[in-house]
């Protein structure tokens, strides 16, 4: 069992006998962002305290005061040495820094789980503080975090992709991440980039691709509606956004049941001609959009094998 030690923090069994209920924790969060924030409230509702936040920006501050109320907001330093559970939850780029930082000042207590949120990044980025008796976890929310209510509610749905230096520290991750409402799944150290990038391509590009087709939307729909139809603007949710949910929202169902042969449209069909006029139709709106159109066609007509024509149009090889 996963038990608390006063004077060096928790420490626990072997797999063998680990109970996959771990004990109350006391939990700091590095820093009320929209992940650490949503996470610190995750392991609240699993009976965890969460005693102290970092809080730096305005946002910050407000995040930690309306989804921790009871923690105080402290230095970096008074958080890491009070912590039996430790949660970096900081951009990448400053992750590393931070771990040197900590490791320098001594004030991680030997036994402390600490556990960072980067997906990019496997538990080698911890090894300062490792070397120092800390207990070394990865574990990424495979969601994207907005700052809203919402954000909590997803983790109940998401999948964590969890790295640990042994299986002792495995069982600890995926306790964690069930306790929080959601799915632990295995990473390796050397596959967490691959994992990261995966992620960032199918969520962050999605975003973009949708954004795209909604500018190129409002731009056709342009003009007097229907009788009593809201007009076409610029605004979120809007007709462009009804008429396209439905359709994105099925594709993606799609995608997702069934993968390759979900795919439909011209290019899946070789239609280099029907392809060809969207190029100019997008092209007329916006070039970059047309050029975002292209890139995403080949790759599309790469997978599906496409007429070898329709891929040399899209090459731009005639």
């Amino acid at each position: 069992m996963l038990t608390s030690n006063p004077g060096n923090g928790p420490v626990g069994q072997g797999p063998a006998g680990f109970d996959p209920a771990p004990a109350r924790l006391t939990v700091g969060v590095v820093s009320a962002g929209r992940v650490g924030s949503a996470l610190g409230a995750a392991l609240e509702r699993a009976g965890h305290v969460v005693f102290g936040v970092v809080a730096i920006s305005d946002a910050s501050v407000q995040r930690a005061r309306t989804r921790l109320p009871d923690s105080e907001i402290l230095p970096v330093e008074a958080v890491a040495a009070r912590s039996e559970l430790l949660l970096l939850a900081v951009p990448d780029a400053e992750l590393a820094g931070l771990v040197r930082g900590l490791a320098s000042a001594g004030v991680v207590r030997p036994g402390t789980i600490v556990a960072h949120t980067s997906g990019a990044n496997g538990v080698g980025v911890l090894a300062p503080l490792a070397e120092r008796g800390a207990l070394p976890l990865a574990i990424h929310p495979a969601m994207t975090f907005t700052g809203h209510d919402e954000d909590v509610a997803r983790l109940g749905n998401a999948c964590f992709g969890i790295t640990a230096a042994d299986e002792v520290g495995f069982a600890i991750a995926q306790s964690l991440v069930i306790e929080m409402g959601g799915e632990p799944v295995r990473v390796q150290e050397e596959n967490r980039l691959l994992y990261h990038a995966a992620l960032a391509h199918g969520s962050n590009h999605l975003v973009t691709v949708i954004v795209d087709a909604l500018d190129a939307l409002r731009t056709a729909l342009s003009g007097p509606g229907l009788l009593g139809q809201q007009i076409v603007d610029d605004q979120p949710n809007g007709l462009a956004e009804r008429l396209l949910a439905p359709l994105a929202s099925a594709a993606l169902d799609n995608a997702l049941r069934r993968g390759q042969s979900a795919l439909t449209g011209p290019v899946a069909r070789g239609d280099a001609d029907a392809v060809a006029a969207h190029l100019a139709a997008l092209a007329a709106v916006d070039t970059r959009l047309a050029a975002g159109y292209r890139a995403m066609s080949l790759r599309t007509a790469e997978r599906a094998k496409s007429d070898p024509a329709l891929i040399e149009l899209l090459e731009g090889r005639h």
